[in-house]
């Protein structure tokens, strides 16, 4: 498309010379010129031709002025439109005053047209500049919408309906969060009935952030989830996950999970630990226990694996508290780490009414502690106390 010129002067002779000296451009179609002889005249010519890049307009004509013209293309607040003002050489005052006003550059009369094509030509490089950081402005605020739709479809694929079982009230109470530290998160919790006695529950924490992290977590949570509602043990559930994932991982991406199966009648957990951070029993009398470490490594990083199940069992009032490890390590202005025993401190002080009280003195306590510093990982809670 070429570059249309709207030149403004009540002098006739100007179209002529332009459009001669600039004849070579506007038959190669990179030059189109327009003109008009005066503001009024010139704002109309820009309402008929509103691709207008390059205004030239003289300073002193007849109605209205190049300096009231050039105020009313201010008040269109267009960046990618450029003046150049010309005048005569000893009308300085009003060049500068131009100038001010935000023209783009200056022509003195009797114009220099070699002097003016490389106004001209550096007009345009400033015009193609301004139209790249548009495009890009207009594509990070179309990424920034489908980023927001990603995070409430992301939010709306974890349950959210707390209690979660009618008919189980009276026996289990369960609450959880996930706060992603950017737009989408790769952390996810879960749970669902795979029977009127089991039902499965998961929290995990896929490696890197964003986009990539978010849709490896989607496949994973599907994955486990769908596994798991078929009935198979923890160790068989998480080691077909990682058949899957591992063959099809990109980037080397992985997932540490924890997954286990919880027996409502009897408070018996049967568990695999794949990788993830070990989770806490907060008793009913207020003391603390932690599971041991993980000794099966993270879900999609190694082809070929088998994973091993573990056993625990929660007694009447007793509440499991899982995490990922955006809670241990979420760091303060000064670079500490919030740290398992700060944890621990929170559990033994808490004396949670319910499980959604509990979440909420974590977070409360997270973020008390890292006020002032910026979110660094996805911050995931998921509890299950017996009742």
């Amino acid at each position: 498309m070429p570059v249309k010129i709207l030149s403004v002067d009540d002098e006739m002779d100007l179209e002529l010379l332009l459009t001669q000296y600039f004849r070579r451009k506007i038959r190669k179609g990179e030059y189109e010129f327009v003109f008009a002889h005066n503001g009024l005249e010139a704002l109309t010519m820009m309402l008929k031709h509103p691709d207008v890049e390059i205004i030239l307009s003289d300073i002193n004509m007849p109605e209205m002025d190049g300096l009231t013209l050039l105020a009313k293309i201010n008040e269109m607040r267009n960046p990618a439109l450029k003046v150049i003002m010309v005048s005569a050489y000893g009308d300085m005052g009003n060049i500068r005053q131009a100038m001010n006003n935000g023209a783009f550059d200056f022509a003195t009369k009797p114009i220099d047209l070699d002097d003016l094509s490389v106004t001209i030509e550096k007009a345009i490089e400033q015009i193609n500049y301004v139209h790249k950081m548009q495009v890009e402005h207009q594509q990070l605020e179309s990424l920034k919408t489908d980023l927001a739709v990603a995070s409430e479809i992301q939010q709306a694929i974890l349950p959210q309906v707390f209690p979660p079982f009618a008919d189980l009230v009276d026996k289990l109470d369960i609450a959880a969060s996930m706060t992603p530290a950017k737009e989408v998160g790769g952390d996810f919790y879960d749970f669902f009935r795979i029977d009127d006695n089991h039902i499965g529950f998961s929290i995990a924490d896929v490696s890197g952030k964003g986009i990539p992290a978010a849709i490896f977590m989607a496949v994973s949570r599907t994955l486990i989830r769908a596994t798991g509602m078929g009935g198979k043990s923890p160790s068989d559930c998480l080691t077909y996950a990682n058949k899957l994932l591992a063959a099809e991982s990109v980037d080397c991406m992985f997932v540490t999970v924890f997954y286990g199966i919880y027996d409502v009648s009897t408070g018996h957990i049967s568990y695999c630990n794949a990788g993830h951070n070990p989770p806490y029993i907060l008793k009913s009398d207020g003391s603390v226990m932690e599971f041991p470490m993980s000794k099966d490594p993270m879900v999609g990083a190694i082809d070929c694996i088998s994973y091993h199940a573990e056993e625990i069992d929660l007694e009447q009032g007793d509440t499991l508290v899982m995490f990922t490890d955006g809670v241990t390590e979420a760091m303060n202005v000064s670079f500490e780490e919030f740290g398992e025993q700060r944890l621990v401190d929170v559990l033994k002080s808490a004396h949670p009414e319910s499980c959604d009280s509990l979440v909420e003195s974590i977070k409360k306590e997270v973020a008390a502690f890292t006020e002032g510093a910026e979110q660094s990982d996805d911050i995931t809670i998921l509890t299950i106390k017996r009742k």
